[in-house]
């Protein structure tokens, strides 16, 4: 998946859980579900630009 692609992918579910949010409140497990995928989704955009870094710059 590209950059661009997985930053689309970010901020859709970053929309999404902030309309679960407001509809269900921070608390509520649908809210935590939908957190825990957009942190999972953040860490893997993280880890992927660092080993593309590590790459460029040990190349």
């Amino acid at each position: 998946m590209s950059k661009h692609e997985m930053l689309k992918l970010i901020e859709k579910k970053r929309a999404e859980l902030i309309d679960i949010v407001l509809k269900n409140g921070i608390n509520s497990t649908i809210s935590i579900q939908y957190s825990q995928e957009l942190d999972i989704l953040l860490n893997q955009y993280i880890k992927d630009d660092l080993t593309q870094k590590n790459r460029v710059y040990y190349s």
